[in-house]
Formats: structure tokens, sequence, C-alpha cells
């Protein structure tokens, strides 16, 4: 079997069953200069309505995030993320989104009081390693935690994917101090993120080589530039490039992919789990 079998526990007694089946997240950014969709979902009334769409395309999980980590970005403070994130987190509990809902942050106040506001997940860019109180945060409420590798200090003279898991095995120690097991633990291995071209597409072809660290994998290469440095293709031409790399990731045994497009990524995902493992009884 190519995918490793994962139950990932929830706040309220509700869980994640990771396996053959393919869980996607959708994209909720509520920012103004995120690289493709900033601007879009800035307030909360249209935040709810693009979460209600990303739910009805078969969006399993909400991915809510404040601050943009696009290349150049200008970092953003707290208080400022509280403000684009929070109203949005009290308006989709208000509206009953059903889907569980991460926030998206490496910030330990900010996870804090999202989690507070309904969300069940936390998103770390940077693998609790720039603010580890945020372990600290998911074990007080009994979240599991994203752990991104983002290592713009990495000897670029060694293997690319060593150097990956020795970064990330010291982002599950910090878990593990904080009181977090391994079993509440999802690797994003981070695509697009200090890294070049060539890396990000030898990291697609290897993703296989990080189950060695026991977690289920989470990979988001949604319109990244990966592809449109590829492909010659702005970002709102990147679906068919993105698919393909959900496709290989999938064959490669991971479990959630995190993207812009909810209902294409779903369809091509269902199609590769009937390739591995055999269509549905029934279908």
């Amino acid at each position: 079997m190519v995918h490793g079998a994962h139950r990932l526990d929830l706040p309220g007694g509700d869980h994640l069953e990771l396996g053959r089946r393919a869980l996607v997240m959708g994209i909720l950014n509520v920012t103004p200069d995120s690289f493709s969709d900033g601007g879009s979902h800035d307030d909360a009334a249209r935040a709810v309505a693009h979460a209600r769409l990303l739910i009805g395309e078969g969006a399993d999980l909400i991915d809510v995030g404040g601050e943009s980590t696009r290349p150049g970005a200008e970092p953003v403070g707290v208080q400022a993320e509280l403000d684009r994130v929070m109203p949005v987190l009290d308006a989709l509990a208000a509206d009953g989104i059903a889907a569980p809902v991460s926030i998206d942050t490496y910030k330990a106040l900010v996870a804090d009081q999202a989690v507070q506001a309904g969300a069940r997940i936390i998103n770390d860019v940077r693998g609790l390693q720039r603010e580890p109180e945020i372990a600290d945060v998911a074990a007080l409420h009994g979240v599991p935690v994203i752990i991104m590798h983002w290592d713009e200090a990495r000897d670029r003279d060694r293997d690319l994917v060593s150097e990956m898991i020795r970064f990330l095995e010291q982002s599950l120690q910090i878990a593990e101090r904080a009181g977090l097991s391994r079993q509440r633990v999802i690797i994003d291995p981070g695509f697009g993120f200090a890294k070049t071209l060539d890396e990000n597409y030898a990291l697609l072809r290897r993703l296989g080589e990080l189950h060695v660290l026991g977690c289920p994998l989470l990979v988001g290469t949604s319109r990244k530039s990966m592809i449109g440095r590829l492909l010659d293709k702005t970002a709102g031409e990147r679906l068919p490039g993105t698919i393909a790399t959900s496709v290989l990731a999938y064959c490669a045994g991971a479990h959630i992919f995190r993207v812009h497009d909810v209902g294409a990524n779903r369809d091509a995902l269902r199609v590769s789990e009937a390739t591995l493992y055999g269509p549905p009884a029934g279908s």
C-alpha cells in the first residue's frame, strides 16, 4: 500500500482518516497581497461565500491565512494578522461551516486566538522553529499541527532531502517536547520555499522518502512558480500543471492537497485513487 493509514484527532471528538482517500484543503487567503488571489476574499462576507464555494466543490478542510508568504511580501504584525483572520473565523463559525478549519500562521498568539475562535488545526509554515511556543498552544488546545519545511540557512552543498529530514526532525522534537506526539503532526515539504526550480522537481520525484518520518504528508503546489516558470504561465493559467503535481504527489503517498481549485484537483485525485486501489464499490 502506497498510503500509510493515519488517524488525526481533532478537538470536539472529531477526527480525520488519512489513507487511500486523498483529502483536499481549500485555500482561503484573507490577505491583500497573496500571489494568486490577494484581495479577493479579504472581508468576512466574501470569505464565507468563498468557503462555501470550496466546500461545494468538495473541500474536506479550509485553510485560512492572513499573511502572504510570497517572495518579497511585507511581514505582518500580530495585531494586523488578527484583524484580518478573526472576523473571518467568527463569520465561518456563525455561518455553520462544518469542514475543519486550519489557521495558517507561524505566530503563537494568532494561533491561540484562532483556535479559541474555532480553528481546529494549526498550519505553521515555519515548522515550529520561528516561534516554538506555537507547539505549546497546539498541545494546550489539543489540535494537530502542520509543520512545513522552510530552511533558508540550509547547506546547499548537501543533499536536499537529507537536509529536509534533518530540519523536520528538529521540528518534531519541538512538538514532542511540548507534548505533541508524531500522531498529531502533518509534514509539508514546502514546495517553493527557499528551493530552486530544479530542487522543487527533485523533491516531487523523491517525495516518498519523507515517509521515513512516520507522519502524513500535505502537498501545496497550487499555482506556484515552479509550474509558472516551467510552462511560462501566469498564476491563473497554472491549473493543468497543478493537477499534474497533485497526481504525482498522490502516487508518491501524499494524503492532503492544499489547492485553490478544489473541484478539478478533487476529480483528478479520485481518478488516481481508482487507478491505485480500484474504483469504489457500486461506482
